[in-house]
């Protein structure tokens, strides 16, 4: 039983949470009552799933020696020993196997999970160690789960969900980095020594700024009127409150883990169900 659980902790099924972006698409193409369309949907977020435990199962093992000399990374599985090298890539090896089996035939996911992987075995071996390259990964890992749920389902992305999506995407990766900025000088990432704070502030500002007018547009374009009447354009207050919410959080430190924090905040947690009855609101 404890190896089992060491197994699913090393998968981080907590980071799932990012692979909702798959589901971007359908959520605003309202398509979800398309049975065959939501399931094909379902399959590409499982698939992401299956892949994005590949990439920190293979991250994991390559800096097992390094994370075991970290006061906090020494508690991950295989840095603790509580899962050995050997049982860890075989987990890995199931995932590839189950994920490259939910995408079967879909020449396009296959093509963007593909891309995924490269993308985040670069980054591991030496990209994450590049300034503004290592965030733009981040990001692009984001964009291809947002392109799975549209382009790769046959859903039409919208051009400026896509802008918004990428700004997003690119505001959480500076946070992150923003908030390990805190951590003492010891425990930091390499690549922190070429971020000043105030650049980091810079740049989250930018891309929070970009994200909110990209947004804003998206949901005043011809475009959403047609598919959602006004009702996006009253989430946008919401969406500005739950973005500057965030940035005050990350100011405290939080944010290195994004898929944990935006769960521990109950204002985040509140300004996404007040979205959620908003933009859901004329079905009921």
């Amino acid at each position: 039983m404890r190896l089992l659980l060491s197994l699913v902790t090393l998968m981080r099924p907590h980071q799932w949470l990012k692979n909702t972006f798959v589901f971007a698409g359908l959520m605003f193409s309202e398509a979800w009552n398309n049975g065959p369309l939501a399931l094909t949907v379902l399959n590409a977020f499982a698939a992401f799933c299956c892949f994005s435990s590949l990439v920190y199962i293979l991250n994991d093992w390559h800096d097992r020696a390094a994370d075991a000399r970290h006061p906090v990374k020494r508690l991950r599985p295989l840095a603790s020993g509580a899962v050995q090298p050997g049982a860890a890539l075989g987990l890995a090896a199931v995932l590839l196997g189950v994920g490259l089996a939910l995408a079967a035939g879909n020449i396009k996911l296959l093509v963007l999970l593909g891309m995924y992987v490269a993308l985040n075995l670069a980054y591991s071996l030496h990209l994450k160690h590049v300034p503004v390259v290592d965030v733009t990964i981040i990001a692009s890992g984001f964009m291809l789960r947002l392109l799975a749920g549209t382009l790769a389902v046959g859903i039409p992305p919208s051009r400026w969900l896509l802008l918004a999506g990428l700004f997003v995407a690119l505001f959480l990766g500076f946070s992150k980095r923003k908030a390990e900025s805190f951590h003492d000088e010891a425990d930091q990432r390499a690549v922190l020594e070429h971020y000043p704070p105030a650049l980091l502030d810079v740049f989250m500002a930018v891309t929070m700024t970009a994200s909110l007018m990209t947004y804003g547009l998206f949901a005043a374009s011809a475009e959403a009127q047609r598919q959602h009447g006004d009702r996006l354009l009253y989430t946008v207050p919401i969406v500005v409150f739950a973005m500057l919410r965030y940035a005050f959080q990350v100011h405290r430190g939080r944010g290195e883990d994004v898929s944990r924090d935006l769960l521990r905040d109950r204002w985040i947690l509140i300004a996404l169900a007040g979205w959620l009855m908003v933009f859901l609101g004329h079905r009921f």
